[in-house]
């Protein structure tokens, strides 16, 4: 008798699992209050996504800041053990050697296609473009910390930069550029948000090169980027990431509009450092 109460004295132990008595997991995202485009639930979604197929390695909260954050903002904070600890955008070498980036592409190639916003009467002009050359004749605008920006400006595309997202709208209006390059899932929706605007999506062209869309953690809190890539992992082998990433409209036009094969590919080299 005594012995196998000794046995059932082990039990709770055997069944409690590595999460027993874990430490709570809590992972602080940039706000989407002010994001006004439907994919852009798809990122939290996936995030939670990963951290549930590895519960077993501890319980986690998900907490969304309320405060809004430029890219470049969002990686100082989390460089710099700020007020998040996570992120989601387009990788380049400065970004990979400052942060922690989780090494799983959360787009999948559709961030490799760029389209165009012009203003819709610009039409002819850029259907007549048919070389690189001939658009290196034309201005683009971007970010001026967007990793596309640097990709531009390595083979020749002269480039307008605004300091935010928000201001190269009117600047694109008020023709000081000529086109935005937009990542093919994007475009639409930033068109029928800005119809009033007289802005159209370029219908002949696609800019392709490589942007890695990753996730991305301080490098001090590398187990956290570890973590979310094991769940990741899972998901893809499960299917659960292809259900999610299918579910997002914006995803499957773009692969529609990619599959079709009806634009010029313009190909892009990546600068080299």
């Amino acid at each position: 008798m005594r012995r196998f109460l000794l046995v059932l004295g082990f039990l709770p132990a055997l069944f409690a699992g590595p999460a027993a008595g874990a430490q709570l997991l809590r992972v602080v995202t940039p706000s989407l209050h002010h994001a006004w485009a439907a994919h852009a639930i798809y990122f939290p979604r996936l995030l939670r996504l990963a951290l549930e197929k590895t519960r077993s390695e501890g319980p986690f909260q998900i907490v969304e800041i309320d405060q809004q954050l430029t890219r470049p903002r969002q990686a100082a904070e989390i460089k710099n053990n700020g007020i998040i600890n996570l992120m989601w955008d387009g990788s380049n070498r400065q970004r990979e050697t400052d942060l922690y980036a989780v090494p799983v592409s959360l787009l999948r190639h559709l961030n490799d296609y760029r389209v165009f916003l012009i203003r819709a009467e610009n039409q002819p002009r850029f259907s007549a473009v048919l070389t690189l050359d001939q658009l290196r004749m034309l201005k683009a605008g971007a970010g001026v910390n967007w990793p596309s920006t640097e990709v531009l400006r390595a083979n020749k595309l002269p480039v307008v930069t605004s300091i935010a997202y928000e201001y190269l709208f009117p600047m694109l209006r008020a023709k000081r550029f000529d086109y935005m390059p937009r990542g093919v899932y994007e475009a639409d929706n930033e068109q029928r948000v800005r119809s009033a605007d007289n802005l159209a999506v370029e219908q002949t062209i696609f800019l392709h090169y490589r942007i890695a869309f990753y996730f991305f953690v301080s490098r001090e809190n590398a187990a956290l980027g570890q973590r979310v890539e094991r769940g990741l992992r899972l998901a893809i082998k499960d299917g659960s990431f292809d259900k999610l990433f299918n579910s997002i409209p914006a995803f499957r036009q773009a692969q529609a509009e990619i599959d079709a094969r009806k634009r010029r590919i313009f190909e892009l080299t990546y600068p080299e450092h």
